[in-house]
This record gives structure tokens, C-alpha cells and sequence, in this order.
């Protein structure tokens, strides 16, 4: 089935379609890992987008159940280089093809994806469809869509929900989270309960929590001021940890600025620098925002890690209390477990809290 890639820069790439049969647009990015596609495919992160895998076979290992990072992946296509068709993994329930048609999701192969990431990386990330003719109708739908600014609520949860756990109480904002960091959170024996991104601090605060955690999620933080409001009123009063988007909006709500990247982070193969020890950690990154350094109030905001090949801010800190976030996925799924010791600076920033309230209230 012949299928075309067309971007809104007017280039046009032939191939051939699996997946779903259905025409596609959405703004489209380019992931380098060499592994891990039903985790990227099914993070929420990659809501609206049009994902191109750099690495020339995906699918070889099949589709499972244990890799999912969201049950419904709302992705917007699937460009590779060649998918595999058969696999022998002990795992696999299904094919990927199997799995994108299910999900209504569709594929384009044959691309010479290292040629268009290069082109991405030059001109930027920019809107793109996956159609069956490349004529000018085509060109049209594409420079006539608008991508849009709710991509936090199309994607995370409307009610509070629990995943009951024996330990510590930790409250989640979902921005559009992935399964990944409930699991480790939940190795950590925490009583999680997931809360919608339109949660307000009052009513965080009436659970009694031990700490709050910010999730990752799609599309502009600044998209997403009511949790702004929401973070003021939590910080200081009980910890925070804050992932990806949730680094971004804990600083902006400290004051600080962000602005899009070019053709941003997606992958697992990213070095980031912890400043204070000079200890590097390989990270999984999925992010097209980023925060700006020289917006950063020092008095406010400790810079904690950078990224060592663009130096963009990978981690802050708060000056005056326990809140802290990281740009970069310590849970992984996929990529490196490098930083995971992160979620037990999160236990340990929460210990330490609880025995301060308990000596103050004796």
C-alpha cells in the first residue's frame, strides 16, 4: 500500500503503510533510540506527534504486555526505516503492525529516516501528515491544521484515582504520566493517589500527604497555568519532585521562562551533568520545551544538572524549600536506570520533612 510522508516545508518522502489505513497529521519529531518503541509509542508525551524512529528496524521484538506507559497511545504516526513483521520474542502478543492498527494508529515505512532527521534537525520540528496522495488537497489540509494548546487535558485523567500501596503518601498530578513512574514509585511501598492537572493546592493539602509528584506530559507548559497557582500553594508546605513538564512548571511557577526547542530531546542516550559532584548520568529525555537559564532567579532557584552537549537545564532545586525536579526521566522505560537514585532522593527529602514537623510539633 503506497503511502507518502509530506512535511509542510513541501518535501515528500514515498513509502509504504502499515498500520492503520487512515491519513494522519500532527507536528512530527524524531527519537534516536535503538530500542524501547512500544514505550515511546504509548508515552502520552508524544500526544499529537508524528513519531520517526533514527534507528532503521523497529517492531523486531513484538508488542507485550508488561512495556505499555499508557493503555491508550495517542501518538499520530509511526515513520521508520523497515518494520519487522515477524518476531520470535518469548514476550510478544502481537506484531506491531497488529498493535497500530488496533490502535488506529498509522505507519509509514521505506523512509530514509536518518535523511529526514537531518532535515529536522536543520529546519526544525514542523507539521507533517502521512496521506495516500501527495497532491496540493494534501498540502492544504497540512498548512491549514493548528496544533493545539490542550494537549495536557486531552490526555490525563479527569478523577483522582488510588494505587494503593503500605508506605509513604505521595500525591501524583498527572500531566499526562507514564506507567513508569508509578512503578517506581510503588517499589518504594508508596500510597499513591492520581489527581487531575486542574487539582488545586487546597485540595492537595486536605489529604495530608508526605509529597506531591509532578508528572511528564505533552505539548507548552505554558498551556497549563492553573498549575502554576497550584504549585505555590504546595511548595513549602510539603515536598515536590517534579519530571519533564513538571520540571518546567515548577519553574515556572518560580519565576523562571521557557521557550521551544528547535528539534528538542528524544531518546535515552542523552549525558547530563549532576553540577555539584560532576557525576554524569546517560538519560531518557522526551521533551521540545526547555527551561531558559537566563531567566532563572538564583536567590530562588538552584541550576542542579545540564545536559553536556547543548548545556540546556536538565535539573533545579529550591533554595528555600524541600522541591526539586529534573528534566530528564529518572524512571526510564526506556533508556538507562542512571538516575533512578533520584526517586530515592524523593523518600529520603520526605523522611527528612516528616521528622522535621515532628520535632517543631513536640
Amino acid at each position: 500500500m503506497k503511502r507518502y510522508l509530506i512535511l509542510e516545508d513541501g518535501t515528500v518522502y514515498p513509502g509504504e503503510g502499515f498500520g492503520a489505513e487512515t491519513v494522519t497529521t500532527g507536528e512530527i519529531v524524531f527519537n534516536t533510540g535503538m530500542s524501547g518503541y512500544q514505550e515511546t509509542i504509548t508515552d502520552q508525551s508524544y500526544n499529537g506527534q508524528i513519531i520517526a524512529f533514527t534507528y532503521p528496524l523497529i517492531g523486531n521484538a513484538g508488542i507485550n504486555r508488561d512495556d505499555y506507559e499508557s493503555i491508550t497511545p495517542t501518538a499520530k504516526g509511526v515513520v521508520v526505516r523497515e518494520a519487522a513483521t515477524v518476531t520470535g520474542n518469548w514476550r510478544a502478543q502481537m506484531t506491531l503492525d497488529e498493535f497500530l492498527k488496533r490502535k488506529h494508529i498509522p505507519g509509514i515505512m521505506g523512509i530514509d529516516t536518518r535523511a529526514l532527521t537531518r532535515r529536522l534537525r536543520t529546519a526544525g520540528t514542523m507539521k507533517a501528515s502521512i496521506v495516500d496522495a501527495a497532491d496540493a488537497h494534501a498540502f492544504d489540509q497540512l498548512k491549514a491544521l493548528v496544533l493545539p494548546k490542550n494537549q495536557v487535558q486531552q490526555v490525563a485523567t479527569t478523577q483522582a484515582y488510588p494505587a494503593p500501596g503500605t508506605g509513604r503518601n505521595v500525591v501524583v498530578i498527572d500531566f499526562g504520566l507514564k506507567h513508569s513512574i508509578l512503578r517506581e514509585l510503588a517499589k518504594r511501598s508508596c500510597n499513591l493517589t492520581i489527581m487531575p492537572p486542574t487539582t488545586t493546592a487546597e485540595e492537595i493539602l486536605a489529604l495530608h500527604p508526605d509529597g506531591v509528584m509532578l508528572t511528564n506530559g505533552p505539548g507548552d507548559p505554558k498551556d497549563v497555568p492553573e498549575a502554576l497557582t497550584m504549585i505555590r500553594g504546595v511548595e513549602g508546605e510539603i515536598p515536590l519532585f517534579g519530571i519533564c513538564l513538571g520540571h518546567q512548571l515548577f519553574a515556572l511557577a518560580n519565576g523562571a521562562d521557557t521557550f521551544k526547542m528547535k528539534f528538542g530531546h528524544r531518546g535515552f542516550n542523552h549525558p547530563v551533568r549532576e553540577i555539584a559532584t560532576g557525576r554524569i548520568d546517560f538519560t531518557s529525555q522526551n521533551h521540545g520545551y526547555a527551561v531558559d537559564p537566563a531567566s532563572i532567579d538564583p536567590a530562588t532557584l538552584l541550576v542542579t544538572h545540564e545536559e553536556i552537549n547543548d548545556h540546556t537545564v536538565e535539573g533545579l532545586r529550591h533554595r528555600l524549600y524541600p522541591a526539586f525536579s529534573v528534566q530528564f526521566h529518572p524512571d526510564a522505560a526506556p533508556g538507562p536506570h542512571d538516575a533512578a537514585h533520584l526517586f530515592d532522593e524523593f523518600m529520603e527529602m520526605m523522611d527528612a520533612f516528616n521528622r522535621g514537623k515532628d520535632t517543631t510539633h513536640a
